[in-house]
């Protein structure tokens, strides 16, 4: 997702804009990450550390927002968003960072 599909994402009240206001600035310090590029985020635990971090934030904010009722962008599944969560919850153990 987009800070701009954020921005298109219609919510009914103050909860879901809320999680909306963090989603948008999670994604912008994804963007920050990916601005580095591979090699910096391969090369960098702590920058590795600070991209799971983020993916668990949205995940969770991801299954709040759909549990208002709050329609996903195109190109968004919120529930693929959860299961991500979860997979770095639980099965950290098994993530291969050359695909991450």
């Amino acid at each position: 997702m987009t800070t701009s599909a954020v921005k298109r994402c219609r919510c009914d009240g103050p909860k879901a804009a809320k999680e909306l206001l963090h989603i948008r600035g999670w994604l912008e310090r994804v963007d920050d990450i990916v601005e580095r590029g591979r090699d910096a985020y391969l090369a960098d635990d702590l920058l590795q550390e600070a991209g799971d971090s983020l993916m668990m934030k949205l995940g969770e904010a991801a299954n709040r927002i759909s549990r208002l009722g709050v329609l996903a962008p195109d190109g968004v599944d919120w529930a693929l968003a959860v299961a991500n969560r979860n997979f770095i919850i639980h099965q950290y153990d098994e993530i291969n960072r050359a695909i991450t």
